[in-house]
């Protein structure tokens, strides 16, 4: 354990992908939070745009190529033991060995692994390096979301190997065996700057702008949202929706399904496909709510809390991390945005009218919303949560 005053605690954080999912996007956040007293650097398992997020904050970055196969298999392949499956798994052998090298090059103290991939990745290198390894589970490990044999392997191994696993959420933690800690998400500093003036500018009744942010996949629920609109267009002919986000993880065909359905609806001039946006204050700062329509369990919820911050008023699934984000018993008993069963278009489409329909009201769940967030979810919690695990579990340093 490192003492008060000594050097700081060498930190190295392994992650499969380079893209810039939420949990990547979480990762940049906490990174820039650590204090001194952490040595944080990361070791990707490819290259891409969190690379150069990672190094704009002074972040060292190492790449052990994975192949791209395997980096980029869905759950679904990923937990099905098939010929492609054991293909993948050979492949994986040599990538093993050089990341044991890397690994015991680099002498960390603690090895802390963020993605589902990494965390079984990760096993081998930590072992043999005899330093601890934490897991940090953003996924719910739950059949409703992961294939039947992975959510076995993955439990089971939580039980046995991990110095410490830590979950994005009660919802996470519900799903797993053993947990350390729960650490949310946490939102930037920067994340809330300019968020007075946007309340301001939304005061009254603002333009019917309904925006989603997240990726494209059937997870997220785009279809089920635009199906609402239909019916939201038909009571405010106005009312425009802005889908912000691209396919990610093979989720092509589910994109042109939207498209499609944007069609067949007669909504092409109600709609927006805006594709990535590296930061969607600006799209959250427009909208009069934001919807969140996950027809699954979500393990938590960023942009709920994005949007939050923002004081834009939430519509949002009843499941998974979504329903603790918007229970806080200090802000009143009442949700603080309007909850609806996952996968219920009609529903989505009630709860999107009755905040349009009713802007003083939704103006009053999102300020509790938002003074709710800003105490909940600051990401330098998330980051003093993880000092203490790693320090919790760090050692003396591994011999030459």
């Amino acid at each position: 354990m490192t003492a008060p005053g000594g050097p700081p605690l060498r930190v190295l954080v392994l992650d499969h992908t380079a893209e810039l999912g939420g949990a990547e996007l979480a990762l940049v956040r906490t990174c820039a939070a650590l204090g001194p007293e952490v040595d944080v650097r990361v070791l990707l398992f490819a290259d891409g745009p969190l690379r150069a997020r990672l190094e704009e904050i002074g972040v060292r970055v190492d790449v052990v190529a994975l192949a791209p196969s395997v980096v980029t298999a869905d759950r679904e392949r990923a937990g099905r033991l098939s010929p492609s499956t054991l293909t993948g798994a050979l492949r994986t052998l040599p990538f093993l060995w050089r990341l044991v090298r890397r690994v015991r090059a680099l002498r960390p103290d603690v090895v802390h692994t963020t993605s589902l991939k990494a965390d079984l990745l990760g096993i081998v290198p930590a072992a043999l390096a005899r330093r601890p390894l934490v897991w940090h589970v953003h996924d719910r490990i739950a059949p409703d979301y992961l294939p039947g044999p992975l959510v076995r392997v993955v439990r089971g191994l939580a039980r046995r190997i991990p110095a410490a696993v830590v979950a994005n959420s009660r919802a996470t933690a519900e799903t797993l065996p053993v947990v350390t800690a729960v650490a949310y998400p946490g939102f930037a500093p920067e994340q809330v700057v300019g968020a007075e003036r946007a309340l301001a500018a939304r005061s009254g009744a603002p333009e019917p702008v309904v925006v989603m942010v997240g990726r494209l996949s059937p997870t997220k629920g785009q279809l089920e949202v635009v199906r609402a609109l239909r019916t939201v267009v038909d009571a405010v002919p106005t009312a425009r929706l802005r889908v912000v986000g691209e396919p990610a993880f093979g989720a092509e065909d589910y994109a042109a399904l939207v498209r499609a359905e944007v069609t067949r609806l007669g909504l092409d001039d109600h709609v927006d496909l805006v594709g990535f946006v590296p930061d969607p204050r600006a799209e959250l700062d427009r909208a009069a709510v934001c919807v969140h329509a996950s027809p699954v369990p979500e393990p938590f919820g960023q942009v709920v809390v994005e949007a939050m911050v923002r004081g834009v008023p939430l519509v949002a699934t009843r499941a998974g991390g979504v329903e603790e984000i918007l229970d806080d018993p200090e802000e009143g008993r009442d949700p603080l945005g309007l909850l609806v069963p996952p996968g219920d278009a009609e529903a989505i489409a009630a709860a999107l009218l009755d905040v349009l329909h009713d802007p003083a009201a939704a103006r009053d769940r999102a300020l509790r919303a938002r003074a709710s967030a800003l105490r909940r979810f600051p990401v330098g919690r998330t980051a003093r949560v993880l000092t203490d695990v790693w320090t919790s579990v760090s050692g003396p340093a591994p011999r030459a």
